[in-house]
C-alpha cells in the first residue's frame, strides 16, 4: 500500500501499532525477545523492570500484534509474534547511527 493510499482506518491502526514502541521498557521487551521465547520472570530478570511493569507492557504488545503467547504447564512463554517489528528498529538504529555520523563530521571541522 502507498502513502497516498492510506484510509483513515488504516491509519489508526499504524499510529496504534506506533504508539505501542513509542515507550522504552516494550522496546526492552521485545529486544529481550530478539533471541527467543521467555517467561514473564526471565523478562524481569533480563531487563530489570518490575514483574507488574513488565506484565503491563506484555499486555499492551499482545494486543499490537507484536507478541504473542503460550502456555505450558504453568508457565506462560511470550514471543514475538511479528519480527518485522525488529526490522523497523533496526531501521531506526541505521538512520540514528547516519544522523550521529554526520554531526560528528560537522563538529570535527569546527
Amino acid at each position: 500500500m502507498s502513502p497516498s493510499k492510506l484510509t483513515p482506518d488504516a491509519i489508526e491502526v499504524i499510529a496504534a501499532r506506533f504508539k505501542a514502541l513509542g515507550e522504552p521498557a516494550r522496546l526492552q521487551i521485545l529486544n529481550a525477545l530478539r533471541d527467543g521465547e521467555m517467561t514473564v520472570t526471565e523478562l524481569v530478570d533480563t531487563t530489570a523492570l518490575g514483574q507488574a511493569n513488565v506484565s503491563k507492557h506484555l499486555q499492551s504488545l499482545y494486543a499490537a500484534g507484536f507478541v504473542g503467547r503460550r502456555k505450558e504447564g504453568l508457565f506462560v512463554y511470550y514471543f514475538l509474534a511479528d519480527k518485522d517489528v525488529l526490522k523497523l528498529c533496526d531501521l531506526m538504529c541505521g538512520r540514528i547511527e547516519q544522523e550521529l555520523s554526520v554531526r560528528r563530521k560537522a563538529f570535527a571541522s569546527r
